[in-house]
């Protein structure tokens, strides 16, 4: 194991929880390094590297190979920041150079059915739909892996569906287009770093043969220490896990605009039977 592993292990769970004995690999140790990134440079993406990262998207496994996603890149300065403030003014969406809003896009299937002359009725199912979001979500995370191998940083926007509807329009959405996440590009600024944020235990979400929960609020317990000192450290409240992600489950408030999300996608056309 390298002092690099370790380091990188115990800054995601903790001194207290042993790494495993495996020989680590660059991409294993590029992925325990994600941070989320809310503070760029002023600086142009390298060239070819978003068409690198949409290569690695389309790489990613697909139900069926279907493919059903699409996504927008938004450079210019004045959309970003129509876009920053439908989703809740967030700065770094300003700041950064380059927007990435990731779609589920059955309305390609919709078109290419028409096109054949063939039913395309199980997009109306909700089954479908989620097919979309989870392709979306797996080739987003392979994007991000390209990027972050160049050195630039991310941080994924679920605040670009609090205004879903202004969105759709920003963008120009066809119909069985939907919002699924945005995600913000490019170079960190190294005089606002971010760290790497410690996570769960690997026994609260890794379970053998069976679900077990039995020694769930033990590690929660654990972790809400952990995540109050990482707060500590970073200048934050000094704040437990749960009280941070409590609140939002509290009461539709917390969703700002995204309770309204059936009713925005069924005017886009979705069925969700």
């Amino acid at each position: 194991m390298s002092d690099h592993f370790k380091a990188l292990w115990e800054e995601r769970y903790g001194t207290d929880v042993p790494a495993p004995s495996v020989t680590p690999d660059t991409v294993t140790e590029s992925l325990l390094a994600h941070r989320t990134v809310r503070a760029y440079l002023n600086t142009p993406l390298p060239d070819g590297a978003l068409e690198a990262a949409i290569a690695a998207a389309q790489s990613a496994s697909t139900s069926s190979n279907m493919q059903i996603w699409s996504v927008v890149a938004i450079e210019d300065q004045a959309r970003r920041d129509r876009l920053a403030a439908l989703a809740g003014n967030q700065a770094h969406i300003r700041e950064a150079p380059l927007l990435l809003v990731w779609l589920i896009d059955c309305g390609r299937l919709k078109r290419i059915g028409e096109a054949e002359g063939r039913p395309t009725d199980n997009l109306d199912y909700l089954d479908t739909f989620m097919v979309g979001a989870v392709d979306a979500g797996i080739a987003a995370q392979n994007a991000v892996a390209s990027f972050e191998a160049v050195g630039l940083g991310i941080v994924y926007l679920g605040g670009m569906r609090n205004h879903s509807e202004e969105v759709a329009r920003e963008l120009n959405l066809p119909p069985l287009t939907a919002v699924a996440f945005g995600l913000s590009v490019g170079f960190p600024d190294p005089d606002r770093p971010a760290h790497i944020k410690p996570r769960l235990a690997q026994s609260v979400v890794l379970h053998r043969e069976q679900y077990d929960a039995s020694g769930e609020q033990e590690a929660i317990t654990r972790y809400n220490e952990v995540y109050a000192a990482f707060q500590k450290t970073e200048g934050l409240p000094e704040k437990r896990w749960v009280d941070a992600i409590l609140p939002r489950l509290a009461s539709p408030k917390g969703l700002h605009g995204r309770e309204r999300l059936r009713e925005v996608l069924a005017k886009q056309g979705f069925g969700l039977r």
